[in-house]
């Protein structure tokens, strides 16, 4: 899972863009892989091992340096991720079994291939080879199992284990402390390692190009405790060269590279330096994302400028507001509803975030296998006539108890829709609530601790094109990333047989049935899918991908001057 901030993300019109052009890969499928599914309207099919696809022969030259703007990430460690911003670095710096192609379909990476067992529960995968850390010690089987029980380690606390791990057979003991290894992770030779399920899921090996399944260096964290991450023993295209907090991040290829070294020499990621817009004017950036203030003028056909506008996919994701439905008074549901009805999206979008951004009234976004129009449709719309009947039947009416959304930041506007969200709550239904800003890497602290009564300014990024990583993970409620803690029986029963299901129809049959549950008694209020994303772009920057979700595509960008 990968949350992002929304505030940074709507004004700037997404600055943790991901680039031009058109999710990563090894060998030949062996002789007992499954046949290729047959893709069906609106879905991404369960992908099977394929060639690595050949250098491209348009790539005439290597060498030069890349610089962009980013934020300082909240970690480095892979096993400890859930945000964006750590993703985009930890994608170059490590890698794992298997990743996504630019067509987000899962391909080879360290393992050169897999084979899935007749009853759909255990894979066997075959390393690469001649795999090397960043310091030239050879990967093996012995590596991935102890990352896997590094990350289900309670020692280790990561926030994400679970979630991304735990189908694994074992997995969830270790977590518990029960197990001192994960039974359902097998080293069969050195280059070849056994991975259990606890049942067929189609989804799970997209799973496994989640930062939480890749390979650490055992030597380096033992010797060298939590500081290990200052100078990462990685396997990815990039090495971490330098990293001064508040400044600066520097990577530098890595030249032993399994799937071939990276064109750039450098990546520059500049952690500050004020206007991105004056920076990319002056040179000193080669791409930014373009915010509100400047997209009419970046526009006119008669700016330079116009030439070098890109315009990007909008990506899977979706901007929220979201209760902890165990705190008053969100544990009455005609709250939750009032409030949602309450908001008129439509005005914002248009007038407020200059259509930039389309309203949501369901979970999954738009173009999202599994997405339903008729959920978006059938949402929880505009209605204040209604919001105020709800509030007057709720538990809390006329006592509405103190009401504080807590917010990333530190300091300024908590962003221009929650102020007039926050005003629409007012005029409507008298209903006043307080902002609390707090840093990046405290918010997802206190978000994983269950300590906020409501949250905004943030979305939820798909890692993996399954309708599984938004609902199971989000809503069912044993999941560790329900932050909402919303528990619907009827919810759970529907996932728990979805996650099971093989039939690919039958699956988002069920998926939908939980959403429109799920929308209905608002355990969220779903505000924003991105709309159409604009990003300057050097032009002589070439290689740089545009895409949906976060996958490793540094490798291929090079400077052509």
């Amino acid at each position: 899972m990968k949350r992002a901030a929304a505030w940074l993300s709507i004004l700037t019109v997404l600055l943790v863009v991901v680039s031009v052009g058109c999710r990563r890969e090894a060998a030949q499928p062996t002789p007992r892989a499954p046949a290729p599914a047959q893709a069906t309207p609106g879905a991404i099919p369960t992908p099977t091992p394929t060639a690595a696809p050949a250098p491209s022969p348009s790539t005439p030259r290597t060498g030069g340096v890349f610089r962009r703007l980013w934020d300082d990430p909240p970690t480095l460690d892979p096993h400890l991720a859930s945000d964006v911003t750590s993703a985009y670095i930890i994608v170059e710096v490590f890698s794992g079994l298997v990743t996504l192609d630019y067509d987000l379909r899962v391909i080879p990476d360290i393992a050169e291939r897999w084979e899935v067992s007749p009853d759909g529960r255990t894979y066997t995968f075959y390393l690469r080879r001649g795999v090397k850390f960043h310091n030239g010690r050879e990967v093996t089987a012995e590596d991935f199992k102890y990352s896997l029980e590094r990350a289900a380690d309670p020692k280790t606390q990561s926030p994400v284990a679970e979630t991304y791990l735990g189908d694994i057979v074992g997995v969830k003991e270790k977590l518990e402390g029960k197990a001192t290894e994960v039974s359902g992770v097998r080293v069969v030779d050195r280059y070849t390692l056994q991975i259990t399920i606890d049942q067929p899921k189609v989804y799970f090996i997209a799973k496994l190009t989640y930062p939480t399944a890749f390979v650490v260096d055992r030597e380096q964290i033992e010797r060298m405790g939590r500081r290990w991450t200052d100078q990462p023993n990685g396997t990815g295209p990039f090495k971490l060269k330098e990293y001064k907090v508040g400044e600066r991040i520097v990577l530098e290829r890595n030249p032993d590279f399994y799937r071939g070294p990276a064109k750039l020499d450098r990546v520059e990621l500049l952690l500050a330096g004020g206007s991105a817009m004056a920076m990319y004017e002056n040179d000193e950036i080669h791409m930014t994302g373009v915010g509100l203030a400047d997209l009419e003028r970046v526009r006119d056909p008669n700016n330079p400028l116009s030439k070098q506008l890109v315009q990007a996919p909008a990506s899977f994701d979706t901007y929220y507001i979201g209760f902890n439905v165990k705190k008053p008074p969100f544990d009455d549901v005609k709250v939750r509803q009032a409030l949602t009805h309450a908001i008129n999206k439509e005005l914002i979008a248009s007038q407020v975030l200059s259509g930039l951004v389309t309203p949501a009234y369901g979970i999954l976004p738009p173009g999202f296998p599994g997405y339903n129009p008729s959920i978006q449709e059938k949402g929880l719309k505009y209605n204040p006539d209604l919001a105020k009947r709800l509030l007057a039947e709720s538990k809390y009416a006329g006592q509405l108890p103190r009401i504080v959304i807590t917010v990333p930041g530190t300091g300024g506007s908590a962003g221009l829709d929650l102020e007039v969200i926050m005003d629409q709550w007012k005029q409507t239904l008298g209903v006043e609530v307080e902002i609390q800003q707090v840093e990046w890497a405290t918010f997802l602290q206190e978000l994983n601790r269950g300590n906020l009564q409501a949250f905004a300014g943030l979305g939820w990024v798909a890692d993996y094109p399954d309708p599984q990583n938004f609902l199971d993970i989000l809503f069912h409620s044993k999941s560790t990333q329900n932050h909402t803690f919303y528990n619907n029986p009827e919810v759970d029963r529907l996932l728990e047989q979805a996650r099971g299901e093989q039939d690919w129809n039958k699956r988002v049959e069920l998926y939908n049935r939980a959403e429109e549950i799920i929308v209905r008694e608002a355990a969220w209020i779903p505000l924003w899918y991105s709309g159409e994303r604009f990003v300057l772009i050097k032009p002589y920057v070439k290689g740089y991908r545009l895409l949906p979700i976060i996958v490793p595509r540094l490798k291929d960008v090079w400077i052509e001057r």
